[in-house]
């Protein structure tokens, strides 16, 4: 009897194996299933796609499908277009990333079926009829305003000797004189590009304030962080942020891949109960 017992318990411990094995690949594709892979990071105003480097260099480490948008800032339409491209060309959801003015960006693109959630990097999370240039005309009493100059045949620079304060106060000093002589002009029609249907208004977001921040007053991310719902964490940098702490603002992008779709759905069966 006992050798019996024997041989049944040893021929179930396959079984028993073989179950448990499809119990953990179930879950390693349910976990994966969860993680959106691909991310699209949107520069602003006054740069180009190129101070991302940091931050894409940590995604791609960590197994992130990353595209960065040249967007020629010359009208909000057309910015629109080029970042929906970019979206075009990845397979599955995606994540899209703004800083600055690339917050105003991601509003309009990110209504984009393909895309699953929004990022905030001390940006423009505007709403339905806004512009940069609406929000920022009318500065609260006491904030400290960006040194722009007036424009020139349509477009606008930073005052290069005011610039490291301002935008890139973390940076280190080499970088941001850089930044400062290498100043991609600002098409004035962009600034003045309006919202049609903000995305975040349907769509999960995530906005990282940056607390000493010179170009868009710290208490202006707050409100508008806060207006459109995002899950928020503040760090301490300048409007470069992404620039100087890239390890910080790529983890809280992945953050967002981790529960984009889960907050989505909680989203939309939100705005189904709101509607009823």
């Amino acid at each position: 009897m006992k050798s019996g017992t024997r041989r049944i318990n040893f021929t179930v411990l396959p079984i028993i194996a073989m179950i448990f094995g499809i119990g953990k690949n179930v879950m390693a594709q349910t976990n994966t299933s969860t993680l959106v892979k691909n991310i699209v990071l949107v520069h602003g105003g006054f740069v180009d796609g190129s101070g991302w480097e940091g931050v894409y260099n940590v995604l791609k480490k960590d197994g992130y499908t990353v595209a960065i948008v040249q967007n020629p800032t010359i009208s909000l339409p057309e910015d629109v277009a080029v970042t929906r491209r970019a979206i075009a060309a990845l397979n599955g959801p995606v994540i899209l990333v703004g800083h600055s003015y690339g917050g105003a960006v991601i509003t309009e693109a990110g209504n984009d079926p393909k895309v699953v959630g929004l990022v905030y990097v001390t940006a423009f999370a505007l709403d339905k009829g806004e512009s940069v240039a609406s929000l920022i005309k009318d500065p609260p009493p006491g904030a400290t305003v960006p040194p722009i100059l007036p424009p020139q045949d349509g477009f606008l620079f930073l005052d290069r000797a005011k610039f490291p304060a301002a935008f890139a106060g973390d940076v280190t000093p080499e970088a941001a004189s850089f930044m400062a002589d290498s100043q991609v002009p600002w098409g004035v029609e962009a600034l003045s590009g309006a919202i049609t249907q903000p995305a975040w208004r349907t769509k999960p977001s995530w906005y990282l304030v940056s607390t000493d921040d010179k170009m868009i007053p710290p208490d202006a991310q707050r409100a508008m962080s806060k207006r459109a719902g995002s899950t928020v964490v503040e760090v301490k940098g300048s409007h470069a942020v992404y620039v100087s702490q890239p390890q910080a603002v790529a983890h809280f992008i992945e953050q967002a891949a981790t529960g984009a779709l889960a907050a989505g759905q909680e989203k939309a069966a939100a705005g189904v109960l709101a509607a009823k």
